[in-house]
């Protein structure tokens, strides 16, 4: 039988597109590969034959030829996955579809098509016995008119009316005892393949059950990184508040050093005001009792002079300790966002891995 068939004979009833495996020979465990692509699918049915197959073809290479019976089963594995095992070409194929529905419609055309194959079987087993039967009656028929006419007949005439009849019996059971044997080779055959897609579904149903374990597992570590995301976001909105609490204070360091500016423009005035009664002072003699008002002045000048040094020494003191908290704080928020920026890459990665996680499933 050619793998693509000719279009005279075979024509395609049904036709999806999906990724095909098949079983590795040598473990009988994992899944193989077939296509690097989705491929075309197509159900044929052979009117001649009265047969039905499943082709594939990736290019010119025939990566399915399977010829349905009505002892094959489609197993649907997963959502989007099904299987079954062809005896005759001692291998189980497995095909991945893009959706859920694709499957479903792939399984239940699968099954009309079992059905179609089980009726054109028990039909031809109809005929074979009816022919069989025919054959048995004309089998009785001829002895018993071999014998009618050996009455008065010699043993010659029984010979040639007996012998052949005889040897189309024995070679109709001959033929009926080979045909009954290969039937109990292909039930073991069929057993044995039997037994060995339920070990095969059972560890797949283990591996599922071991990744259904495994996303449980993954889902409560994205929970409780979720929650110490939230406390970082809560520990965010903290600094935030702590960051305009520091422009606060920054605004009033601003304050303060235009006032520290203001009372340095100030001195400068009142020493050059001294300066000028100095001068006067010095110059004109007669004003001495001026002077003494002017010395009282100038000592209540100096005092608040010093009075006006001590604020600025004070005003300092304050913008240097002002400083130095902003310095403290800018490196704690430096050191909180080194440790944000660690545990959102760890997120990412975290993330990566689930989605990963997805694509092997």
């Amino acid at each position: 039988v050619s793998p693509v068939p000719p279009y005279s004979r075979e024509q395609p009833i049904f036709t999806t597109r999906a990724h095909v495996f098949q079983i590795d020979p040598s473990t009988k465990k994992n899944w193989v590969p077939a296509s690097k692509q989705a491929v075309t699918v197509s159900y044929f049915y052979d009117s001649t034959r009265n047969s039905y197959r499943i082709i594939s073809v990736d290019g010119a290479k025939v990566i399915i030829n399977s010829t349905i019976t009505p002892n094959m089963t489609f197993t649907k594995t997963s959502q989007k996955f099904g299987q079954w095992a062809d005896s005759r070409a001692n291998t189980v194929f497995g095909l991945g579809f893009p959706s859920e529905q694709q499957l479903t419609k792939f399984a239940e055309k699968f099954q009309e098509v079992k059905e179609a194959a089980k009726l054109a079987r028990d039909r031809s087993q109809e005929k074979i016995e009816t022919s069989s039967n025919h054959s048995q009656e004309s089998g009785r028929e001829t002895p018993s008119s071999t014998r009618a006419s050996s009455v008065n007949g010699t043993d010659d005439e029984k010979a040639s009316h007996g012998g052949p009849a005889e040897a189309h019996l024995k070679s109709e059971n001959d033929k009926l005892k080979i045909a009954l044997a290969q039937s109990s080779s292909n039930v073991k055959k069929w057993e044995t393949e039997l037994q060995s897609l339920r070990e095969s579904n059972a560890r797949l149903s283990t591996a599922l059950q071991e990744s259904a374990a495994s996303i449980e597992h993954w889902k409560k570590q994205f929970s409780a990184c979720k929650e110490e995301n939230d406390q970082l976001r809560g520990k965010i909105e903290e600094l935030e508040e702590q960051c305009n609490e520091i422009n606060k204070e920054k605004e009033r360091n601003a304050q303060l050093s235009r006032r520290l500016q203001e009372l340095e423009t100030e001195l400068q005035d009142k020493e050059l005001e001294l300066e000028e009664l100095r001068k006067q002072g010095e110059i004109i003699p007669e004003l001495m009792s001026e002077c003494e008002s002017v010395s009282e002045q100038l000592q209540a000048a100096e005092k608040k002079n010093k009075d006006l040094e001590e604020k600025v020494r004070t005003l300092r003191t304050e913008v240097e300790e002002n400083k130095h908290r902003q310095t403290n704080l800018k490196t704690e928020l430096k050191n909180f966002l080194d440790v944000l920026d660690g545990k959102i890459d760890e997120l990412h990665d975290f993330r990566q891995g689930l989605s990963k996680l997805g694509v092997d499933n």
